[in-house]
């Protein structure tokens, strides 16, 4: 069996295709590494997650691979770019291209010792709050399997942002009690969010500036996917917001 490290962005569409299989498949199989939102009942493939395949798709994975790195030069990273629905797959980090030395590099560099029990995505979204690709690019890591208990590795902490306008709307009743994409069960009273993009477990500040309304918040979820909307609230914080009875509305965001 080969193992797969969902990465951001993923879509069952796009695994199921790329592994040959279907969804009752890839569910029946993967039950650990499937989620259902909270806020709209949609099933998605947990982030840092790893989906399992058959043998004969390693053995084509490692040829694309191979093929990929005949074309690319030798000073740069070994990737497969994502194009219209295409798995990305985990980019190995050659020695002189370690993603810590480059311009791109944002944030503060820390050191972690693992320890016993700990695993790349607890790391990532229950700790650290990053993306779990983040720390195995940054780390050379392809394979979390073969971590060992003592083992170092760098975690590159996102900065705090400025403030930026967002459009917020709000989710309630019809998902409380239900589980969240970090995991835990989503209350609606809780000062949690739903972003598309952003870390799991990234702490936020929301603000009305209409009213002078401040909150502080954790992203939990994925969404909203309604175009033109940036984040998903809790009823608790519409309310705090006076966002209740108009259902959408323009806030300020900064990441703490």
């Amino acid at each position: 069996m080969f193992e797969y490290q969902v990465q951001k962005g993923d879509t069952i569409a796009e695994v199921t295709r790329q592994l040959n299989t279907n969804w009752e498949t890839l569910r029946k199989n993967n039950p650990n590494s499937i989620g259902r939102s909270s806020r709209n009942g949609n099933w998605f493939l947990k982030e840092g997650a790893t989906v399992q395949v058959e043998k004969s798709f390693e053995q084509t994975l490692q040829k694309v691979k191979q093929e990929q790195k005949s074309e690319t030069a030798v000073s740069h990273p070994v990737s497969i770019p994502r194009t219209n629905s295409t798995i990305q797959l985990t980019h190995e980090v050659l020695p002189q291209e370690n993603s810590l030395t480059q311009e791109k590099q944002q944030g503060r560099v820390i050191e972690h010792t693992l320890q016993a029990g700990e695993t790349l995505w607890g790391l990532a979204v229950k700790k650290y709050f990053v993306h779990v690709k983040d720390i195995m690019a940054d780390n050379g890591i392809s394979d979390p399997r073969a971590l060992q208990i003592g083992q170092t590795i760098k975690i590159r902490l996102p900065e705090s942002t400025g403030e930026k306008p967002v459009v917020a709307s709000w989710y309630g009743q019809d998902f409380h009690g239900k589980p969240m994409a970090n995991g835990d069960i989503y209350d609606m009273h809780g000062a949690t969010i739903a972003h598309k993009e952003m870390p799991l477990g990234t702490k936020v500040e929301l603000k009305n500036t209409k009213t002078g309304e401040m909150v502080r918040a954790v992203v939990t979820d994925r969404g909203p996917y309604i175009e033109g909307r940036d984040v998903d609230l809790s009823y608790g914080l519409a309310q705090k917001l006076s966002l209740v009875e108009q259902g959408v509305g323009d806030l300020v965001m900064r990441v703490l």
